[in-house]
């Protein structure tokens, strides 16, 4: 019986122990690694070539989505399942454009995450239960729509759109968490990936951009 290799990246340790009390039920599963932020996952990853990957998309230092970029170009034949608690379109869509084979959220039942990882090791596109029929429809037609665009437009999600307009208008991390009923860790968290995403490394050119390109507006 071949065992099914799997990495853990996630920046939490109460999220590596939950999905290996998940899966040590099955002597088919193997937890061989663990990895606490992007740049660590892709290091493990190269290092331990594991059949599948539990990635979570918001971490330090380099997002899930940006470490799924690179883990798929090299290692072409590993799964990587994305582990979130966001039930956005968008966030679906960077992710199965990045090259991620399937999208589970956080809170998702113990049977749930078996049949992600035996569906994706068929070769299957996997997407959690927990969203609806019409969410994954338009998820579809989104990605439809992203084949025929320019491949190197940045697509921001409706949620990195309000963290922007926020910074804009001078709004502290403590006052954006309030406001959009947020906690200050994941408002530093979205500020953190789209200054990767954006390939900025300051506040000015963040807002530059989004001037540039009429995310936002002034008042």
């Amino acid at each position: 019986m071949k065992k099914i290799n799997i990495l853990i990246a996630d920046d939490h340790e109460v999220i590596h122990n939950g999905i290996r009390d998940i899966l040590r039920s099955n002597i088919r599963y193997s937890i061989i690694g663990n990895a606490y932020d992007g740049e660590e996952a892709i290091e493990k990853a190269l290092q331990l070539r594991p059949d599948i990957i539990f990635m979570d998309i918001s971490m330090p230092k380099l997002s899930g989505i940006e470490a799924i970029k690179i883990i798929i170009k090299k290692l072409p034949n590993t799964k990587i399942l994305a582990l979130t608690q966001h039930d956005e379109n968008e966030y679906v869509v960077q992710i199965l454009r990045a090259g991620g084979h399937g999208y589970l959220l956080k809170n998702s039942k113990k049977e749930e995450f078996i049949e992600a990882v035996e569906s994706v090791l068929q070769g299957k596109r996997y997407l959690s239960n927990q969203l609806s029929e019409q969410m994954i429809n338009n998820v579809l037609e989104q990605l439809s729509d992203n084949e025929i665009t320019d491949q190197e437009e940045i697509h921001l999600t409706r949620r990195e759109i309000e963290i922007i307009q926020k910074i804009a208008d001078d709004k502290s991390n403590q006052e954006i968490a309030d406001e959009l009923h947020l906690s200050v860790r994941t408002v530093e968290t979205h500020r953190r990936n789209l200054m990767q995403k954006l390939k900025v490394n300051s506040v000015v050119a963040l807002l530059k951009y989004a001037a540039q390109h009429n995310i936002i507006s002034f008042d």
